[in-house]
C-alpha cells in the first residue's frame, strides 16, 4: 500500500544522537580562540559557555512542552504558526531556509574544509582554486560545497541512510572527545593553570600582541555578547529533532527526552574541554592559535606532533556527522511548510525513499552559495543573533498557549514554568541588543533578510494553495 507519511524508524538513541550530533560539529574546536581574545581570562571564558549551556538547556526543557504538544514534522516552524499565525511560521521558515540552517550547514562545511586543510595544505582558504569575475574561490570553499553535496545526495536515499550516518559519527566524536578529556588531565600543567587561574575575574580583550586594555561597563557586556556568538553557534541545531518528529517513534515522549539528553552531555562536554584548554595552554596561545584551531594547538601540547593528526582526523569526524544531521532535520521544515501552502509545492512531495528529494536540493544551494559568501566567524555572527530571536519568540508561545488552549493535552510541561522561560527571554533579550550595537555588520543583514519574507509571504506564498500529500512518481512505500 502505497503512502505519503514518514516512516517512524528513530528510536531514543537515535533522536538523541541526532540532537548531540547537530550540536557538536566545529565550534567546540575552534570559538575559544575568539572568545578569549574578547573576555581575557579562564573565568569568564568558562562563564560564557556555562551562560549558553544554561540558556541551551532552559530553552530545550521549554521546547520538550511544544513538542509533546504537537509531535509531528516541521518543529519550531509549526509551534510558532500555532502559537501566533501563518505569518510568523513563514518568517520562521523563511529566516530558517535563507539563513539560520543553510548557512549553519555552509559554517560547519567550512570547519571541515578548515581541518581537512590542516591535514592537505593545498586545500588551504588562503589559496585561489578559481575566480568566477571579482570571486575569488578557494580550494577550501570548493570542497565544503563537495561535502554538502554528497551528504544531500545521500540523505535523499532515506532515512535509514541519514540515521547510519548520523549515530555512527555521533557516537565515534562522542568518544573522541572524552579520549581527548582523559589524555588532557594526563597532560595537566600545574604553572600553566596557575597562571591562567591567578586572575580568572578579570574582563579584558586580549590582544594578539599580548598586550590588554580594560573595557567600560557597557563595552565589557558587548564583548561577552560577542564571546557568547560562538557559543550559541556551538551549542546551536539542539532542535533540529524536533523537526523530524513524524519519523520518531513515541515522539510525544522521546522528543522532549532525546532533547533534553543531549544537550545535557554536549554542554557538560564543552565546559570540560574548555576546562582542559585551560590546563594545557596559556591562556595567549588559546587567544592565537593558527586559524583559531584552539583544539590541533591544545593535541600539540597533549601528544605531541603526532596527536595534531589524530585531532584533525578526529573533527572531520566531527564536523560531518554534524553537517549530516543538520542536513536531514533542514528539509523536514520547508516540507512542512509546502504541504501547509507556505512554500514552493514541489517541496511538499517525498520522494521514492519517503523523504523530502526537493527540499533536500534546494537546502543544499542555498548552503552552497552561503560557503562562498564569507568566512566562518562572520556566518556566525548572522546566524547567532537570528537564531536567538526566533528561540525568544518560540518559547514566549509558550505562554500564547496556554491561553489560547488551557485544556489541550500536554503530556509534560516545561520546567520551570513561568520562571525559566521568561529568564530565557530577558537574557536573549540583552543578548540581541548589545549584539546590534556592538556587531551591526552581520548583525543587521540577518534581521533584513527575515524582514523582507514579510512581502514576500504577501506577494507569492499567502495566494497559493497547498501542496498535494503525495509521493513523487514511482515512490513505493509499505504502511
Amino acid at each position: 500500500m502505497s503512502t505519503s507519511s514518514f516512516k517512524p524508524s528513530l528510536k531514543l538513541l537515535d533522536a538523541t544522537m541526532i540532537v548531540a550530533g547537530s550540536m557538536i560539529g566545529s565550534g567546540i574546536f575552534i570559538v575559544s580562540a575568539d572568545i578569549t581574545r574578547n573576555v581575557g581570562s579562564s573565568g569568564w571564558l568558562i562563564a560564557v559557555w556555562l551562560l549558553t549551556g544554561f540558556m541551551t538547556l532552559t530553552a530545550a526543557l521549554s521546547y520538550g512542552e511544544l513538542s509533546a504538544l504537537f509531535p509531528r514534522a516541521g518543529g519550531q516552524y509549526v509551534y510558532l504558526k500555532e502559537a501566533y499565525n501563518p505569518l510568523i511560521g513563514f518568517l520562521y521558515g523563511w529566516s530558517f531556509f535563507t539563513v539560520i540552517q543553510t548557512a549553519t550547514i555552509a559554517a560547519v562545511g567550512v570547519a571541515f574544509a578548515k581541518f581537512t586543510a590542516y591535514l592537505l595544505p593545498f586545500l588551504s582558504e588562503d589559496r585561489v582554486a578559481l575566480r568566477i569575475g571579482s570571486l575569488a574561490v578557494s580550494p577550501a570553499q570548493l570542497l565544503s560545497i563537495g561535502v554538502i553535496t554528497l551528504l544531500t545526495y545521500i540523505n535523499t536515499r532515506g532515512i535509514k541512510s541519514g540515521k547510519m550516518i548520523q549515530t555512527t559519527f555521533t557516537l565515534a566524536k562522542l568518544l573522541s572527545i572524552f579520549a581527548l578529556l582523559a589524555f588532557g588531565l594526563t597532560a595537566f600543567n600545574a604553572d600553566v593553570w596557575q597562571a591562567n587561574w591567578s586572575r580568572p575575574w578579570s574582563l579584558q580583550p586580549l590582544n594578539p600582541g599580548g598586550g590588554t586594555s580594560a573595557y567600560t561597563t557597557m563595552a565589557a557586556l558587548g564583548a561577552i555578547a560577542a564571546a557568547m556568538v560562538g557559543t550559541i553557534f556551538s551549542s546551536d541545531s539542539w532542535n533540529n529533532v524536533t523537526f523530524i518528529a513524524g519519523e520518531v517513534r513515541n515522539p510525544k515522549r522521546n522528543i522532549g527526552l532525546s532533547l533534553f539528553l543531549g544537550t545535557l552531555v554536549v554542554t557538560l562536554l564543552y565546559i570540560a574541554t574548555n576546562m582542559v584548554y585551560t590546563a594545557v595552554l596559556p591562556l595567549h596561545e588559546i587567544a592565537t592559535a593558527d586559524k583559531d584551531r584552539v583544539a590541533v594547538t591544545a593535541a600539540r601540547n597533549i601528544f605531541g606532533n603526532a596527536g595534531t593528526i589524530t585531532i584533525a582526523l578526529m573533527i572531520m569526524v566531527s564536523t560531518f556527522g554534524c553537517n549530516n544531521g543538520i542536513i536531514l532535520a533542514g528539509a523536514r521544515v520547508y516540507y512542512t511548510m509546502a504541504t501547509d501552502g507556505l512554500f514552493f509545492r514541489k517541496v511538499g512531495t517525498l520522494n521514492k525513499n519517503a523523504v523530502p528529494g526537493y527540499a533536500l536540493w534546494m537546502q543544499c544551494l542555498i548552503a552552497c552559495g552561503w560557503c562562498l559568501s564569507g568566512r566562518y566567524g562572520d556566518l556566525l555572527d548572522m546566524i547567532s543573533f537570528v537564531v536567538v530571536g526566533f528561540y525568544m519568540l518560540t518559547i514566549a508561545g509558550i505562554f500564547v498557549l496556554r491561553k489560547k488552549r488551557p485544556h489541550a493535552d500536554r503530556p509534560y510541561k516545561a520546567f520551570g514554568y513561568p520562571v525559566l522561560p521568561i529568564l530565557y527571554i530577558l537574557m536573549g533579550l540583552a543578548f540581541c541588543s548589545l549584539l546590534i550595537v556592538y556587531k551591526p555588520k552581520f548583525t543587521w543583514p540577518g534581521l533584513i533578510i527575515t524582514l523582507l519574507g514579510i512581502p514576500v509571504y504577501y506577494l507569492a506564498v499567502a495566494t497559493s494553495p497547498p501542496a498535494p500529500l503525495h509521493l513523487e512518481r514511482g515512490a513505493q512505500t509499505s504502511s
